[in-house]
Parts: C-alpha cells; sequence; structure tokens
C-alpha cells in the first residue's frame, strides 16, 4: 500500500520515490527517477520531468512544468502556471537533452503565478518571486523580485511580508516578530523573537 494519493488521472513512471502524504493530483505526469518528498502537493495538469527533486511540503499549482535539472528544497510554493527552462539556447532541430543547465530553488522561496525561471539561476532561501516575473539572474536570500526582466524591489519575510529597514539596517516581520539585519545587500535574520 502507498503512502502517498494520487489521483486515478496521475501517471507516475517507474523509477520514483513519493515520500508520505505527498498528494499528487488530476492528470499530471511524474516522470522516471524523481524524488518527491513527504507532504508535498502537485496540483493538476503538472510535469514534472525525469530526475526532478522536490524537497519536503513543496506546493506545486496547477499547470506548473518543472524540468529536468531543477531541485526544489524544502517548503517551496510554485504558483500556477509558472515555469522552468532547462536549455539556454533550444532549437527544434538541434538535440541537446542531457545538456540541462541546473536551477536551484532554496528552501522556503515562493515563486508567483506565471512566472518563469531561465535555467541556471538560482532562487535564495525565502525570496519571493512576484507573478510574470521573469528571473534571468540569481536571486539573493529573501529578495523581492518582479517584473520582465526581473528586478530586486526589496526584501521578505519568511512569513512572506515585505519588510521595512530603518536607518541602521534592521526591520521586524509583523506577523511573526522576527528581526532581520540588512548589511552590504544581503540580509539575516538575526533572532527568533
Amino acid at each position: 500500500m502507498t503512502s502517498y494519493f494520487a489521483h486515478e488521472t496521475a501517471v507516475i513512471d517507474d523509477g520514483c520515490s513519493i515520500g508520505e502524504g505527498t498528494k499528487i493530483w488530476h492528470f499530471s505526469h511524474i516522470m522516471e527517477n524523481c524524488i518527491i518528498g513527504e507532504n508535498c502537493n502537485v496540483g493538476q495538469n503538472c510535469v514534472v520531468s525525469p530526475s526532478v527533486v522536490l524537497g519536503k511540503n513543496v506546493k506545486v499549482q496547477n499547470n506548473v512544468s518543472i524540468y529536468s535539472g531543477v531541485t526544489c528544497e524544502d517548503d517551496v510554493f510554485l504558483g500556477p502556471s509558472m515555469v522552468f527552462t532547462n536549455v539556454t539556447n533550444p532549437r527544434s532541430g538541434v538535440n541537446r537533452r542531457g545538456q540541462y543547465t541546473e536551477t536551484i530553488v532554496k528552501r522556503g522561496a515562493s515563486i508567483g503565478a506565471n512566472a518563469t525561471i531561465v535555467c541556471g539561476h538560482n532562487i535564495g532561501e525565502f525570496a519571493f518571486i512576484g507573478a510574470g516575473t521573469v528571473i534571468t539572474k540569481e536571486v539573493p536570500n529573501y529578495a523581492l523580485i518582479v517584473g520582465n526582466p526581473g528586478r530586486q524591489i526589496g526584501w521578505m519575510s519568511e512569513y512572506g511580508h515585505r519588510l521595512d529597514f530603518n536607518d541602521e539596517g534592521n526591520a521586524v516581520c509583523p506577523e511573526s516578530q522576527d528581526r532581520y539585519t540588512l548589511m552590504n545587500n544581503s540580509v539575516r535574520k538575526t533572532d527568533l523573537k
């Protein structure tokens, strides 16, 4: 008996490892040799290409394509219809299988609906990518990125609130009361309350 749920229309290829409590919904295809952690949710009409790795508690919304070469760490959120690429210069007449560029989405990051992540550009911990954004460069931890091409307009807390730093470079999340410090264009959490 499996320890995860897969809708009867979902297709799961051989060689996959799927964690306890994970749910895979209508018309989604989990291709060979994928690793999906515990308590993940893969929405309807998603494609998870061969050898993709998803950590624990990853939320994949409807119509998402996750191509080979992508790794999502724990607690990542992938918004509806967002997409990853895996080849920087695709051509129909040129076979570049096996030349996939890797992309890592680090712990706690959120990627909004209809965003595109151009391969080879990692997304930092707890970064927040706005809806429709096109990522064409590395994204720092806690960064808030919007637009096409994506540009940083601020910083986000681990609870998903925009951080307002004072003149000393300190900010407090309004929900969690966690404290953050901005120094040398880098944010870190300074204490837990």
